[in-house]
């Protein structure tokens, strides 16, 4: 090879800022704030992200409790990250959520996917909550995971 390094050009371009479907996936669940106050708004978040298919999605209580755990753990994670304080409580019991969520690598993702991890469940709202934590994994194997702002 004549005339340079061939690293070169890749690191002389802008840098990107533009997130990953993964990052901004968690960056719009972590955000949801008082527009997550019910099994309702559980539904329109799923299905505006498109992490689960059209129709009814029957959206129990224990769904919901447990989407609004992962959801303010992955907050509190991120707030943790940024030498914020926060609730590591909260990190604990989402942690447990994740625990409970099964998954799956994909051997040959779909460029839409967000992960290599996909959903190993039947439930529609679980499998939505999986694809969150497929999310986070994928964030937190790129480190783009430290960019996203805590709320």
């Amino acid at each position: 090879m004549t005339g340079g390094v061939p690293w070169c050009h890749s690191h002389m371009t802008t840098p990107d800022t533009k997130k990953s479907a993964a990052a901004a996936l968690i960056h719009a669940f972590v955000t949801t704030g008082d527009d997550l106050a019910d099994r309702a708004d559980l539904a329109r978040f799923l299905r505006g992200q498109r992490l689960v298919t059209e129709g009814a999605i029957p959206i129990t209580l224990a769904d919901f409790d447990e989407a609004v755990t992962l959801r303010d753990g992955l907050r509190a994670q991120l707030r943790l990250a940024a030498g914020e304080s926060a609730d590591a409580e909260a990190v604990a019991r989402a942690q447990r959520v994740l625990d409970g969520l099964r998954v799956t690598v994909r051997l040959a993702p779909s460029e839409a996917a967000l992960s290599p991890l996909a959903p190993a469940v039947v439930d529609e709202v679980r499998r939505g909550m999986a694809r969150v934590a497929g999310a986070w994994a994928a964030v937190l194997a790129t480190g783009e995971w430290r960019e996203i702002e805590p709320v």
